[in-house]
């Protein structure tokens, strides 16, 4: 739903039903720059020779999204095991 789609419903529903509308779409936006942020830095490491600075970056942008609620923090502990393996493995 875009702000336009909000917008049209305004005119029909209570404003809470709105506001609700409003909160999703920027936590969307949000979750999505957070969550792309994070794919980069754990690509560049997978894909580059493992250098420490760069894995240390990509475990910091995991557990930022872990404490933004973006993603599970048992997801970002996964994620962060696969990326240490895969550096271990170069």
């Amino acid at each position: 739903m875009n702000v336009a789609e909000i917008k049209k419903v305004a005119k029909k529903k209570k404003s809470s039903v709105v506001k609700r509308a409003r909160q999703a779409l920027v936590r969307r936006k949000t979750n999505s720059a957070v969550k792309s942020k994070m794919r980069k830095v754990v690509k560049k490491v997978k894909t580059d020779s493992p250098k420490p600075e760069l894995l240390s970056l990509a475990y910091s942008e995991i557990d930022k999204a872990a404490r933004k609620g973006t993603i599970h923090k048992r997801t970002a502990a996964r994620q962060k095991s696969r990326l240490a393996r895969a550096a271990a493995k170069k």
